[in-house]
């Protein structure tokens, strides 16, 4: 195992590179051969390749009215749908952060507010590996896309990423914006990009969802924003039902499973999960339905009444009753009134995760929710 040049045709090599990172963390106290071998960069490079279920959600709450930051981070896992790592797996950065966007075990977060130095890091809290970067214009509502995509990125000597900030521009309604800063660690610096796309609506959740080289942001209109990496080419895709064809305000949010975007929404017609299949034609296809009643009766924790209570508070209280709230390889992670729940499509299972209270301070005001993968990538 000392010849690294020769580590691809070694056995150790090509079973241990196919074993999931969460396995491979313990192993690394086998013996020092396994921890030189497991923490090399090229078997992190090879293992990170190879597609692994997601383990979690990372989610952290927000105020609403109050400038300053909630600094509790949780991770909820779908194994059990219980709640772990608190906000302490982000101890080893100098300060505490508020997460932005995650992206193959890559974690993109920010200071605090209030803060003295405003900084941005990138990092990986499986090898607590971090990079900072200053944050010459802090806002709070900057969203922030961290992009890494160990297929297409090079981890020779170090690891590749891009860093993607959305601006919204513009003063008068008809001349409104967005435009694209990109940083490139390759350069170290930052530049603006010469695409913008027009479009009046906000940036709503799950900021940036990275799908074969296009990052994507729901808006609170009736699109999605997207930004190819590479040509820096920007459009806006249609969301499968306008908000002008439902009789009763809806909540939505975007995913990713199997290399497909997917749109998931609740309204007073329950629960309705699409992907879409043609990027060109904007075609969505139906993945999954099932109504409130149907839910109601199916999960005894679900409070009585449903479509009533959904469809009441949504149209006279701006804190929706139910809200899905972030989507990932089959897993939805969604807020029903005061609890949290962990949906899984394919299998039908829902899972009572907590109160919301249990996940930092009370807040029902649109938490950062993000899936994570664990990885091995090595920053320094």
């Amino acid at each position: 195992m000392e010849s690294f040049g020769l580590l691809n045709n070694d056995i150790c090599f090509n079973v241990l590179s196919r074993l999931p990172t969460k396995h491979l963390l313990g192993l690394k106290c086998v013996c020092k051969g396994w921890c030189q071998l497991i923490s090399d960069r090229f078997f992190s490079r090879i293992q990170s390749q190879r597609r692994e279920p997601i383990p979690g959600f990372l989610f952290q709450q927000r105020f609403q009215w109050c400038s300053d930051d909630i600094k509790t981070i949780t991770h909820i896992t779908v194994e059990s749908g219980s709640t772990g790592l608190p906000q302490s797996v982000f101890s080893f950065l100098p300060e505490d952060v508020v997460v932005l966007s995650s992206c193959n075990g890559l974690v993109c977060c920010r200071s605090c507010l209030p803060f003295e130095e405003p900084a941005i890091y990138v990092c990986n809290p499986v090898n607590k590996n971090w990079i900072k970067l200053k944050w010459t214009e802090p806002d709070k509502e900057d969203s922030i896309a961290v992009v890494f995509d160990p297929c297409r990125d090079t981890m020779d000597s170090s690891t590749r990423f891009k860093l993607v900030r959305v601006c919204q521009l513009g003063i008068e309604s008809e001349n409104i914006y967005f435009s694209f800063d990109i940083y490139s660690s390759n350069t170290g610096a930052w530049r603006t990009s010469k695409e913008i796309c027009h479009c009046r609506d906000k940036l709503l959740k799950n900021k940036g969802v990275l799908i074969g080289g296009i990052l994507h942001w729901l808006t609170d209109g009736d699109g999605i924003l997207t930004f190819n990496i590479e040509n820096e080419l920007s459009w806006l895709i249609s969301v499968p039902v306008p908000a002008a064809e439902l009789e009763s305000t809806s909540q939505s949010c975007i995913g990713e499973s199997d290399g497909q975007l997917y749109y998931a929404m609740v309204s007073e017609n329950g629960l309705i999960i699409w992907f879409l299949e043609d990027y060109f034609d904007f075609k969505w296809n139906l993945k999954y339905s099932k109504t409130l009643e149907v839910m109601e009766e199916e999960y005894s924790s679900f409070p009585c009444n449903l479509r009533e209570r959904v469809t009441r508070v949504q149209t006279i209280d701006s804190t929706p009753w139910m809200d899905p709230l972030a989507f990932k390889d089959g897993y939805l992670l969604m807020r029903v009134h005061t609890n949290i729940y962990l949906y899984h499509v394919e299998s039908n299972k829902m899972n009572e995760v907590c109160f919301i209270s249990k996940l930092g301070s009370y807040s029902l005001y649109r938490p950062t929710v993000l899936p994570y993968s664990l990885s091995l990538v090595p920053l320094n």
